[in-house]
């Protein structure tokens, strides 16, 4: 069956999520690497759960996650989208965008290639004002793509789901408004 692409860009179809998909995202969330800056590596179960709850988000909002496929392999590769995250802070509530990308496709562009026109997405025909990314100070591979997306730093926070002193608490918050993005696209 085939499923909904949302988005395509030159090399990738942000899709909703396949059967097919299962055991790569299985594999992706107990790999250490991948898994590096969260608080603990996701079971089998727990993976299959998420990815229920992100086919029914995408189903209700027509959004979410998006499960990223390469053209060239037709290979689910990771995902990209949006989420509304689920805690207090002084940002939220907030859209928020993020990535996971399976260790042997980091540093070929995709989550680049599929955050930037995920943006796009958001802010031409989702109608969002401002999306927000955050993650761990210590991953520095993730803020670059913050970066490289037009994204500014807004600063630090204490991600309030982790307990006081857990390595991972602080981390870095960036932001994007629809005007901003919108005049570098002219």
């Amino acid at each position: 069956m085939e499923s909904k692409i949302f988005i395509e860009t030159d090399r990738l179809l942000l899709r909703q999520w396949k059967e097919t998909d299962c055991s790569t995202y299985i594999s992706m969330n107990l790999d250490k690497e991948v898994m590096e800056y969260f608080p603990s590596l996701l079971s089998e179960v727990k993976t299959r759960q998420h990815i229920d709850s992100i086919q029914l988000t995408i189903e209700q909002n027509g959004y979410g996650l998006f499960a990223i496929e390469r053209k060239d392999t037709h290979s689910f590769i990771g995902f990209t989208g949006f989420a509304h995250p689920k805690f207090e802070a002084a940002f939220t509530p907030c859209v928020e965008i993020g990535w996971r990308l399976a260790r042997d496709q980091w540093g070929m562009g995709f989550a680049t290639e599929a955050a930037k026109a995920c943006l796009a997405y958001g802010f031409r025909t989702l109608q969002f004002s401002a999306i927000h990314s955050f993650t761990s100070v210590l991953n520095t591979r993730s803020e670059q793509v913050m970066k490289k997306i037009g994204m500014q730093k807004n600063g630090e926070f204490d991600h309030p789901l982790l307990e006081e002193g857990h390595f991972l608490q602080k981390h870095v918050l960036y932001t994007i408004y629809s005007n901003e993005f919108l005049c570098t696209q002219n």
